[in-house]
């Protein structure tokens, strides 16, 4: 059974669009967990448009399941990341101005860069996991780093998941496949939803954990938060 990991970055992005405190992200992260997630997630930016800095260590305290904490590992973001001693880091290739993740990494071209940031997390004895696509090439260089795990860059399933959703999920199913011949650990994320996450996690086997925030966060506009928790729970139990 995968785990659910909520990215509650949205609800930053509700409470900074007018100032104050409303919604409260460090309540909404302790309800997500009273209602069944089982981590949470947030990808602090540098230019802070979602959620802060500052958010990262208020959370820490109150995140009892499990912290991830994601992001493109500048200096800066290696320093947060240590310092809140979150239990899990997942480096995304972002550029700052990026509107949201929409890549995995090229773990060839960037091997001796991962391999060295992997390295000061595992010393901090953080597990780290790799934001990447299907590519069977990245997955295997991806295991030369040192990290723990990738993250199966979903959103390329997401789209074609209406059209064909075998021809949609294959490359993904190939790819966990190769990546536990390599003993790698699997999460997944970008663009899981309601519509699509079921036949996912019945398809794609030894995903450990799922990061879901968008999608999970607009349902809660019409379901509730506890419910739609809940609805996203009961797909990832088979």
């Amino acid at each position: 059974m995968s785990r659910l990991s909520v990215n509650i970055n949205k609800i930053a992005t509700l409470r900074n669009a007018r100032g104050g405190n409303v919604p409260d992200l460090l309540k909404v992260a302790v309800d997500c967990q009273r209602f069944g997630a089982e981590g949470i997630t947030v990808h602090p930016r540098p230019d802070e448009r979602h959620v802060r800095r500052q958010d990262v260590f208020d959370l820490r305290p109150l995140v009892y399941t499990e912290f991830n904490i994601e992001g493109y590992p500048s200096a800066s973001f290696i320093e947060l990341v240590i310092k809140a001693n979150s239990n899990q880091v997942t480096l995304v290739p972002d550029p700052p101005d990026a509107i949201t993740s929409n890549s995995g990494w090229d773990t060839i071209k960037n091997q001796s860069f991962l391999k060295d940031v992997i390295s000061e997390f595992k010393k901090a004895g953080i597990r780290t996991s790799i934001f990447i696509d299907t590519n069977l090439e990245n997955i295997e260089n991806a295991a030369k780093t040192g990290t723990d795990r990738i993250e199966l860059y979903t959103e390329p399933y997401a789209i074609k998941y209406p059209i064909n959703k075998e021809l949609a999920v294959a490359p993904f199913v190939k790819a966990a496949e190769f990546a536990v011949q390599c003993g790698l650990g699997i999460n997944a994320g970008h663009d899981l939803s309601l519509e699509n996450l079921k036949f996912f996690n019945e398809q794609v086997k030894n995903v450990s954990e799922v990061s879901i925030g968008h999608a999970l966060i607009s349902d809660a506009l019409y379901f509730g938060l506890e419910n739609t928790i809940q609805m996203y729970l009961r797909l990832l139990n088979i």
